[in-house]
């Protein structure tokens, strides 16, 4: 899909009706590894339609696995990990760090050579936290600056299970040492040091392999997923600049449908309704060991609070909206204990930072988080960083003010979804 470089947004249009969104991106790149790693038919619809699933649906392709894109789902025969080769190419992750590092943790116990890059920002973002408890398993991994960052290297091979400490919170990280204990000698155990999102456990569990969780500590042991015929619900995290953009924007009545409600994937709600924002939640059903169900969110009054500790982990990516959601608040909202920020897909601090000063509010940068003064934003030319998450906020908060903004870099939202303006003017009146 060709996107516009620049997204204009405004007026105070309230966001109104049902909307489904495309499927959660973390369940996404799941539904495909765990249907690569499996022996028979796999059938996914809703899969998500950004670049970065596409990014893990290449690799895989290139690995030998067989995809099939149809109309209505993504059909992949699985043959087991056995049946994968050894990729004539580098395998592109783009801007994907879900691809990099858990598609390591797999590549790890694979007899073969395998070279991964990713676009400039992917190129930054720290590895070692893979590469050295793998390296610790067995696997043969170099890169640039000792393995600190992109290019990667992987030879792979007899893996044996370990105990590992992870010194942060990281689903990525948690994933890639599961999926290389599914190849491992004895226990793999993994210990982390706060609760993070739990998709593998949930899923893996679902489709039969061993999973143990105890407390956040996880064990597994060689084994392999069965094949799946899944529905992916809608992403929590795209569901956060709706809900964000309904609270701020007087009138608003917006419901989200068919949505995962994986309660590591709500910590965001939990703040909202902390801050007075009118947020109902009904479950339907469970997919894949997912629960699933409905959001429905009216405009609120909203007050400040403060985002920290333990909470921090299951809110890292909703950050940006939590900000913009900041910004409309009454009082002053304290972001703290998120130095990871600056490590995502863009320095998330400093981004945020400098659109929050554009709207006009006092807003301050902090090594581990942000301090933000509710106030009246203005409308602004504001930018993207190039960072998906860093645009939709951008222009949910455009749109809750009189007077038109703009989004420059709105390509950036292609990576998660590319969708995003098309619905959002549905749900505003404007589509």
């Amino acid at each position: 899909m060709s996107l516009p470089t620049e997204l204009a947004v405004g007026g105070a249009r309230a966001l109104r009706g049902r909307l489904r969104l495309p499927g959660d991106k973390s369940i996404s790149h799941r539904a495909l590894l765990f249907a690569a790693l499996a022996s028979g038919r796999s059938k996914l619809t809703n899969l998500a339609t950004g670049d970065d699933v596409q990014a893990t649906r290449t690799a895989l392709t290139a690995l030998g696995v067989s995809i099939r894109v149809g109309a209505d789902a993504v059909n992949v025969s699985g043959a087991g990990l056995d049946a994968w080769t050894e990729s004539e190419n580098v395998l592109d992750c783009g801007n994907s760090g879900t691809t990099m590092r858990v598609l390591s943790g797999l590549l790890a116990g694979r007899p073969f050579l395998s070279l991964l890059t990713g676009d400039s920002s992917l190129r930054q973002r720290p590895m070692r936290r893979i590469v050295d408890p793998l390296r610790a398993m067995g696997a043969t991994i170099d890169g640039r600056a000792d393995g600190a960052y992109a290019p990667l290297a992987i030879r792979g091979g007899a893996l044996r299970g370990l105990r590992h400490e992870l010194p942060v919170a990281s689903a990525q990280v948690k994933s890639a040492l599961m999926l290389a204990g599914l190849q491992a000698e004895g226990v793999t155990e993994i210990v982390s040091p706060a609760v993070s999102r739990d998709h593998t456990e949930r899923m893996l569990a679902a489709l039969g392999v061993p999973v143990e969780v105890e407390g956040t500590t996880v064990r597994v042991r060689a084994g392999a997923p069965e094949p799946l015929q899944l529905e992916i619900p809608g992403d929590p995290s795209s569901a956060a600049f709706f809900v964000v953009g309904a609270l701020i924007t007087s009138g608003s009545d917006l419901t989200i449908e068919s949505l995962s409600l994986n309660p590591t994937r709500l910590g965001f709600v939990d703040v909202l309704r902390r801050m007075g924002g009118d947020i109902e939640i009904e479950e339907t059903g469970v997919r894949c060991g997912e629960p699933v169900g409905d959001l429905r969110v009216r405009a609120s009054a909203l007050t400040a609070t403060v985002i920290e500790g333990d909470e921090i982990p299951n809110v890292q990516d909703e950050v940006p909206a939590l900000a913009m959601a900041a910004a409309f608040a009454d009082g002053v909202t304290e972001v703290r204990n998120a130095q990871e920020l600056a490590a995502k897909e863009s320095n998330r601090i400093g981004a945020l930072h400098q659109e929050l000063s554009e709207l006009g509010l006092a807003v301050e940068a902090r090594t581990d988080g942000l301090v933000i003064r509710g106030g009246v934003p203005r409308p602004a030319s504001l930018k993207s960083h190039g960072d998906h998450r860093i645009a939709m906020a951008a222009a949910i908060a455009g749109n809750a003010i009189d007077g038109e903004s703009t989004v420059r870099g709105w390509q950036a939202v292609s990576s998660s979804y590319p969708e995003f303006a098309d619905d959002f003017a549905r749900v505003t009146g404007d589509g």
